[in-house]
C-alpha cells in the first residue's frame, strides 16, 4: 500500500507542476470567451477517447504500477492527464482530484438504472463491437417492469473513499467530491438507453407501427429522469463539478468549475445531451419522439451543448427550439459549410474533423493542413472550436497528437 501511495504522490507533485503554467488561465479566458460568443482564435482539443483501444494499450492495467484497483484508477487519470498536457491543446487540466459518489442505484448501465437487463453479444476481441442480443422490452407489456431511478447516495462507502485519497495525496492536491445523480449525459440524453430497451431496428419500427406506446414510453423516461435530477437538486448534490458540454463547460455568464463549490441547481450548469441513434431518423421524427421529451429536462439547465457522433445537419432549425442552446455538434458525418449558414453566430459551433483523416490513418500533414484550412474557411465569422474526438488509434505514433495540435494552429493562424 505504501508502494501506491508514493506512486500517487509522484504524480500529483507532477501534475501540480505541469498544471502551474500560466497557459492554463490564458485556455480559461479563451474559453469563456468563446462560449459567450465574443470572437477569439478557435480553441482546439485532442481528446484521447478514453474507451478506446489506443488508451487500453498505453494506459491499461498491465502499464499501470499501482496494485490496489482502487488507486491504480487514480494512477491512470494522472497519467493521462500528463500525457495531455504535453499535447499542448486548450483543454483545461483542473487542480483537483475527483471522487464520484457511490450510488445506492443497486443496477448500472444503460438499462440497468431501469430495473431492466440487456443481454449483450460481443464479438470476443478488446474493444470491439457489441450487439444487443436480446432487448429488454420484447413487448409494451414489459414496460410495467420498468422503474425509475432514485437519487440515493452510500454515504459511508463515499466517506471511505474519500477518505483513503485524502489520506494518500490530500495534502498534495484538492480532493472534490461529485455528488451528482446518475442521470446525467448520456444517461439523461433517452436516445441511448431507449435504443438499448427497445432495439435500434425496433425503435424505428415503432414510429410507424405502435406511435402511441412508444410516447407512453419516452414520457415515462422523460419524468424519470426529471425526477432523478429533481431529487438530486432537492438533496443539494449538484454542484459545478457537474457541468458538462462536451468540451470546456466555461462562459456564457454561468460560474466556473470549481472544486467543492458547495450546492447549485441545475440552472448554474451547462448540461450535455446527444441523439446519436437518431442520425438516420427525419427531423420531423426526431423531433416527434425525442426531442419534445428532451426539451423539458433541458431547460432545467443554465446552457446546454448538442450533440456528438451524430449528423444533425438538416436538424438545426429543429435544435433552436431550446432557449438556452448555446453550442451544436457538426460531427464527421455532418456538412460544415451547410450548418454554417444555418448556425452563424447564434452559437457556438464544436465542429469534429475524421479523425481518420487526422491521425488515424497515418500522418499525412498536408492532408490535415488542407481539410482544417477548407473548415475554417467555411466557417470564417462564427464561433468555431476544433474538437478531434474518437481517436481510435495513433498506429504507436503517441507523439501524433502534439503534432496534430501544432499544425492546426498554424493553420488557424495563416486562414482565420
Amino acid at each position: 500500500m505504501t508502494h501506491d501511495i508514493q506512486i500517487l504522490r509522484d504524480l500529483v507533485q507532477q501534475y501540480n507542476e505541469a498544471i502551474s503554467d500560466s497557459v492554463y488561465d490564458e485556455r480559461r479566458a479563451l474559453w469563456r470567451d468563446h462560449h459567450s460568443l465574443k470572437p477569439t482564435r478557435p480553441p482546439v482539443i485532442a481528446s484521447m477517447g478514453f474507451w478506446n483501444v489506443w488508451c487500453r494499450d498505453v494506459f491499461g492495467n498491465h502499464n499501470m504500477q499501482c496494485e490496489d484497483p482502487f488507486y491504480r484508477e487514480y494512477e491512470r487519470t494522472l497519467r493521462m492527464w500528463l500525457f495531455h498536457h504535453e499535447v499542448g491543446d486548450d483543454w483545461i487540466l483542473e487542480p483537483w482530484l475527483t471522487v464520484g459518489a457511490s450510488q445506492r442505484e443497486p443496477r448500472g448501465g444503460w438499462v440497468g438504472v431501469w430495473g431492466l437487463d440487456v443481454e449483450l453479444h460481443h464479438s470476443g476481441v478488446e474493444g470491439g463491437a457489441f450487439k444487443i442480443a436480446r432487448a429488454p422490452l420484447q413487448s409494451w407489456r414489459d414496460m410495467e417492469k420498468m422503474t425509475w431511478p432514485r437519487h440515493e447516495i452510500d454515504e459511508a462507502a463515499t466517506a471511505r473513499n474519500v477518505a483513503r485519497l485524502q489520506e494518500a495525496v490530500g495534502d498534495l492536491i484538492t480532493i472534490d467530491i461529485n455528488r451528482g445523480p446518475v442521470m446525467q449525459g448520456f444517461l439523461a440524453d433517452i436516445s441511448t438507453s431507449l435504443a438499448y430497451l427497445r432495439g435500434l431496428e425496433q425503435l424505428m419500427l415503432d414510429m410507424y407501427e405502435s406511435p402511441r406506446e412508444l410516447h407512453e414510453l419516452l414520457a415515462f423516461m422523460r419524468d424519470g429522469i426529471l425526477e432523478n435530477q429533481r431529487q438530486a437538486e432537492a438533496a443539494g448534490d449538484f454542484s459545478l463539478t457537474c457541468s458538462h458540454n462536451q468540451a470546456m463547460p466555461y462562459g456564457g455568464g454561468l460560474e466556473d468549475p470549481v472544486a467543492n463549490s458547495g450546492t447549485r441547481q441545475r440552472r448554474d450548469l451547462w448540461g450535455f445531451f446527444a441523439a446519436q441513434e437518431y442520425t438516420l431518423i427525419s427531423p420531423k421524427f426526431h423531433d416527434e419522439f425525442l426531442y419534445q421529451y428532451q426539451l423539458p429536462i433541458m431547460a432545467n439547465y443554465g446552457l446546454t451543448h448538442y450533440g456528438c457522433c451524430e449528423d444533425l445537419t438538416q436538424k438545426i432549425d429543429m435544435l433552436k427550439q431550446a432557449p438556452n442552446l448555446r453550442s451544436i455538434a457538426v460531427t464527421p458525418v455532418g456538412d460544415l459549410a451547410k450548418s454554417v449558414e444555418q448556425i452563424g453566430t447564434d452559437y457556438a459551433i464544436s465542429w469534429r474533423p475524421n479523425p481518420t483523416d487526422m491521425v488515424c490513418a497515418d500522418f499525412n500533414e498536408q492532408r490535415i493542413r488542407r481539410i482544417i484550412g477548407e473548415g475554417l474557411q467555411a466557417a470564417q465569422g462564427t464561433y468555431l472550436h476544433i474538437f478531434l474526438k474518437d481517436i481510435e488509434t495513433l498506429q504507436g505514433e503517441n507523439d501524433r497528437l502534439r503534432r496534430w495540435t501544432e499544425i492546426v494552429r498554424s493553420v488557424i493562424d495563416e486562414v482565420w
